[in-house]
């Protein structure tokens, strides 16, 4: 009798996914990804009549935009349905978490795979990154089926795309009993304003800087696939572990208060409440005050947001909490006082708020404006 534990199917198994190259997780993250977002309705494409609507609007949204910030913003934007928005979110998060699946042990902790059991140590080595695959996949799928765009996370960005999920719009239009053309000209204001700061090479240099210690933190608790694996293959029936490998994925935790994690979190908290407020601004200007919308669009943010709140832990960042309060008043009180040209400073690598500004935007205006970029 052979001495090799992976002889046969298993043998077989390891050699297949061993062959698959460094790119099987991504190719995994995707098909699992696409089949959540097509959800039970298909994930039809946006009716013809609203994606010219919305192409409609554009221009005068870039012009506003123009006015406030004195750049130069185009006015291009696609409709899309949730698969598409779905795509270039993995693409627009890769370079992110791609660097923690560089090898073993930044999935599976070194001495766990110095254990005894060769077994579990080759399965976890091997198809480790496969479920890091499943879980990116699964996150991206929900986090479509809600989100209007990708401004919903403040992430660098790998290209200035805009894409806005039309359909996503109008349900959340009929489900609050607004008007469309409000909700249109708003998310169209959140987006352009987001890809202007994301794009950026300043802001996106600081924000990858901050993450770097916020990603492998999260990795560190989301990918404790070894744990799991363990445990789920108690019983040694791999065959049921295959068969649902999303049960990996029950479960998953932000990190606890860290430097990295409040650091991160002040600085993506006053970005997306930059982006509100900024989108608020336009849409008054646009189409007179409209708190309806102002309310509902927080409460949408505050309920039933498991996907976009499961998409930033990846990142080790907290979309609820108190810091988002703190956030917007940051930036209102800098708005009230100074006009929002008062935040163009979030356009520079120096110009992300630290933990400590979020309570003193004052101190951080001082900083900012004393700053040789400035």
């Amino acid at each position: 009798m052979s001495d090799n534990p992976f002889s046969g199917m298993f043998g077989d198994i390891f050699n297949m996914l061993g062959q698959q190259g460094p790119n099987a997780w991504f190719d995994t993250a995707t098909q699992l990804a696409l089949n959540i977002a097509r959800g039970t309705d298909g994930d039809p494409n946006p009716e013809p009549i609203e994606r010219q609507r919305l192409e409609e609007l554009a221009p005068l949204v870039a012009r506003h935009l123009d006015s406030i910030f004195a750049v130069s913003c185009d006015s291009e934007v696609t409709a899309v349905n949730r698969s598409a928005l779905t795509v270039a979110a993995l693409a627009q998060w890769r370079p992110l978490i791609e660097p923690t699946l560089q090898s073993p042990s930044a999935v599976i902790p070194t001495n766990e795979l110095d254990t005894a059991n060769p077994l579990m140590a080759q399965l976890a080595a091997t198809v480790g990154p496969l479920f890091a695959g499943f879980q990116t996949g699964s996150v991206a799928g929900h986090f479509s089926e809600r989100a209007w765009s990708l401004a919903v996370l403040a992430l660098p960005r790998v290209d200035e795309h805009r894409l806005i999920v039309v359909n996503n719009l109008k349900a959340f239009a009929d489900e609050w009993s607004l008007e469309r053309d409000e909700v249109y000209v708003f998310a169209l204001a959140q987006e352009f304003v987001a890809s202007l700061v994301l794009t950026r090479e300043g802001t996106g240099d600081a924000l990858r800087a901050l993450l770097l210690d916020s990603v492998h933190e999260a990795a560190s608790i989301q990918g404790d696939l070894f744990g799991r694996l363990q445990s789920m293959m108690g019983d040694g029936d791999i065959n049921a572990l295959m068969a649902d490998p999303e049960r990996l994925l029950d479960g998953i935790e932000m990190p606890g208060e860290t430097d990295a994690t409040r650091a991160i979190n002040a600085a993506t908290g006053v970005l997306l409440a930059f982006f509100e407020v900024v989108a608020h601004e336009i849409t008054t200007a646009m189409l007179g005050p409209r708190p309806q919308l102002v309310e509902a669009y927080r409460r949408h943010r505050r309920s039933d947001a498991r996907g976009e709140d499961a998409a930033a832990a990846l990142f080790g960042i907290a979309t609820q909490g108190p810091h988002h309060d703190a956030a917007h008043d940051f930036v209102e009180h800098l708005r009230d006082a100074h006009g929002l040209r008062a935040l163009d400073a979030l356009l520079r690598v120096d110009g992300l708020p630290s933990d400590q500004e979020l309570t003193d935007p004052e101190a951080w205006l001082a900083r900012v404006n004393a700053s040789p970029l400035a």
